[in-house]
């Protein structure tokens, strides 16, 4: 009888092994294989299959490469910011994937298959998941799919709306003329000095998001800042591994310390929310906040539907919706005025331009948001520079099942690569001067540019374009104008034009800009 347990124990282990061996190699090999010939079979290019890291190491010597020096005074930024995938179409053509781990990757550069993968009016297309480290960053609305994301958008809309915009447009203002007040006391008595305006840029878009959303100051939100820059390179870091199952789960020092992070920037959170409830019930409280609006919307929304299930957002929820304004409120606005300045001060002639409306409209006087938005030459600018610099580099998507994306079946499990600077940067596209600044392609708006092709997104396409972007681009005419009111700016000699990512398009070594008074 022993005998017999003792065997059938030994046959259950070898069983169990079987399996678990069966599944890893399915894993590592059958279904990336699998997949790879589904994809060969419909003439797509696939780079060489390296077992469970895929082109991982290739693409990190690339880009560390890339970093290691500063690049040319150009806008032909692609071979810095995007080494690998450059390298890779270049190779395998457009119409081509590559491994990321044992996943591929598939490249998307039609701009109507983009139309398509955009709209996704079906949901046939999905935001990757899998990369658990990346909940504790970004959450929110950005990533929910399906009903939860129609509710949350539904409830953080009123939001947004334009007559609420122009009541924040006084927190535009008071951040901005910090700013340039305190630039006017820097300059020396011969009318100009040096100054990195990057981490200027990124103090005033912090200000301005901690008044415009919690209606405090950036003294009260720049802990936050601090911890969500700390997070954003960590969750870079960690990315590189994402493909490992399980990594995440391990107690390593990055990872202990992203979930430290996340711990506190809530408990912040968390913090200014209770105080803002706690105001709002005895009527002391403005809503002319993006916070207080997204609780008043809220209520509005639970009462509304007090006898239906899973209304309304959670505290949790909330939060997490808190944090997607801190991170998407100042990261989009601070690198679109970073690379605008440094265009700027490239192209002169641009900066007189844009000198000459905005005085033109304002004099010197406070903008408002009327005259903000009769700002052609302005807006044309800020356009050009989001498509030579759009600062998200690249959107994903996944399928998950069986699908046809224009001629191409696709099975569940391919990823999709929407690389945005790419496209940007398409001279079958944009023609041959694609690489080149100029902004008199926007002069008729953005469907003249395009010829209506999606092939200009930096704020996203379609149902889930950024909910913020007027937000964003409103808060950027404002900060320019005034700058452009009082200075006058050209590149230092110090400077090294070296963009490069963490999370969105970064200027590696700052921004050293030559400021003169006017």
């Amino acid at each position: 009888m022993g005998e017999t347990v003792f065997f059938s124990m030994v046959t259950l282990c070898i069983l169990v092994v079987l399996w678990w061996g069966w599944k890893v190699l399915e894993w590592i090999w059958w279904r990336p294989k699998k997949l790879e010939r589904h994809l060969k079979e419909q003439g797509i290019k696939v780079t060489p299959y390296k077992l469970l890291v895929g082109d991982l190491k290739e693409f990190l010597s690339l880009f560390k490469e890339a970093k290691s020096k500063p690049m040319n005074l150009s806008h032909d930024i692609v071979p810095r910011v995007f080494p690998f995938h450059l390298q890779t179409i270049l190779k395998y053509g457009k119409n081509s994937a590559f491994w990321f781990g044992t996943t591929p990757r598939l490249y998307i550069m039609d701009p109507n298959l983009i139309r398509e993968i955009m709209s996704n009016k079906f949901g046939h297309f999905a935001k990757i998941k899998g990369f658990r480290l990346a909940r504790y960053f970004i959450g929110g609305v950005a990533v929910y799919e399906g009903e939860k994301w129609a509710k949350h958008r539904r409830i953080i809309n009123p939001a947004f709306h334009v007559e609420k915009l122009k009541r924040m447009l006084s927190a535009f203002y008071t951040s901005s003329n910090e700013m340039v007040n305190k630039w006017e006391k820097l300059v020396t008595l011969e009318g100009s000095c040096e100054l990195d305006v990057w981490p200027e840029l990124q103090n005033l878009t912090g200000d301005v998001i901690s008044r415009a959303a919690f209606g405090s100051s950036y003294e009260e939100g720049k802990r936050i800042f601090k911890l969500q820059d700390e997070q954003g390179e960590l969750i870079i870091r960690a990315f590189q591994t994402a493909f490992i199952p399980g990594f995440s789960l391990l107690p390593t020092k990055k990872n202990r310390r992203i979930k430290e992070i996340d711990r506190e920037v809530r408990t912040l959170l968390m913090g200014i929310i209770n105080k803002r409830q706690q105001t709002m019930k005895v009527a002391e409280a403005s809503n002319d906040d993006l916070l207080g609006l997204l609780l008043e919307s809220n209520d509005k929304e639970i009462q509304e539907n007090k006898n239906k299930k899973n209304v309304g957002m959670s505290i949790e929820e909330v939060i997490q919706e808190c944090k997607l304004f801190y991170f998407a409120g100042q990261e989009t606005t601070s690198v679109l005025l970073v690379w605008t300045m440094v265009v700027l001060s490239m192209h002169s002639e641009w900066q007189v331009r844009a000198r000459e409306e905005v005085l033109q409209v304002f004099g010197k006087n406070k903008p408002d948001y009327d005259g903000l938005n009769h700002l052609k030459i302005v807006t044309m600018i800020l356009y050009e520079v989001l498509r030579l610099y759009p600062p998200v580099l690249s959107l994903d998507r996944c399928t998950y099942k069986n699908i046809k994306l224009g001629e191409i079946s696709l099975p569940p499990g391919i990823q999709l690569m929407l690389p945005i600077v790419l496209l940007h940067h398409d001279q079958e596209v944009w023609g041959e001067d694609a690489k080149e600044f100029k902004p008199e392609r926007f002069a008729e708006g953005i469907s003249k540019a395009t010829k209506n092709q999606v092939s200009f997104f930096p704020f996203g396409w379609g149902p889930r374009i950024c909910i913020g972007q007027q937000f964003a681009l409103t808060e950027a005419k404002m900060a320019l104008a005034m700058i452009l009111q009082r200075f006058a700016f050209e590149l230092s000699p110090s400077y090294a034009h070296a963009p490069t990512t963490i999370i969105t398009l970064h200027p590696q070594h700052g921004a050293q800009i030559i400021l003169h008074k006017l």
